[in-house]
């Protein structure tokens, strides 16, 4: 396994959903993060909380070796300003760039329940979810356990309840696209993970994004650009 540049300092970035949150690391080594006050103040927060984890730990922009950001699917505006950040930061001090599924990040909160089968459901409105679903496999990474058995995927509460509901072998759900429909994906072989499972956060961005950069998968900046699935809605 090639490693690249063994001790970076990183800045990990989760702003895809409702609340978003920084975090700053040392190669493996989580060192801070903060979780936004406010729900969608991705831009009025982001810069304020980046400063503060910098100031706590003396460093400056520059010392900013590594950036790890979530890429969705997610929030349009979220996603833009995290691919903001990383493209400024590249420009400015050719800090190297990771991008994290965001479904992959918010799977990652289940790491410690006893489930063996999850899925991740968040809003993609007009009626459709965004989804992805796993299985706990023992061949899986420390970092990461869980195991993808469907790629990201666009449907309704009604196509996923036919096609992975199973009441012989349980399916577990998390996810942001709860808050408002989880009554739409209540029925015999499907269980809801509490509400604290189903949001991002940059500390589990900074241990995807810090393994993917070990096997040298750094984003190129130029063609980096959020993972929405489909194209926003436009208003002319």
């Amino acid at each position: 396994m090639a490693h690249y540049n063994q001790k970076p300092h990183i800045l990990a970035v989760e702003t895809s959903g409702r609340f978003g949150s920084v975090a700053i690391a040392s190669s493996e080594h989580l060192i801070a993060e903060i979780v936004f006050q406010k729900p969608l103040q991705h831009s009025a927060e982001i810069f304020p909380s980046i400063n503060k984890l910098l100031e706590g730990c003396k460093k400056k922009p520059k010392d900013i070796q590594h950036i790890y950001i979530s890429t969705g699917p997610g929030s349009f505006t979220g996603l833009r300003i995290a691919v903001t950040l990383a493209k400024s930061m590249h420009l400015a001090n050719q800090t190297k760039i990771v991008a994290v599924n965001t479904l992959d990040v918010i799977a990652q909160n289940a790491n410690d329940s006893p489930d063996d089968r999850i899925a991740v459901i968040l809003d993609a409105k007009r009626g459709q979810f965004f989804v992805a679903v796993y299985t706990r496999t023992d061949g899986s990474s420390a970092v990461n356990p869980w195991q993808r058995t469907s790629p990201d995927s666009l449907m309704t509460s009604s196509e996923f309840i036919q096609l992975h509901c199973n009441s012989a072998k349980p399916i577990r759900l998390l996810g942001e696209g709860l808050v408002y429909y989880k009554n739409k994906f209540e029925t015999p072989g499907i269980h809801i993970l509490d509400e604290r499972y189903w949001y991002p956060r940059s500390f589990h961005v900074h241990r995807l994004g810090w393994e993917l950069s070990q096997k040298g998968r750094f984003a190129d900046p130029v063609s980096l650009s959020p993972h929405y699935l489909r194209k926003p809605d436009t208003k002319v």
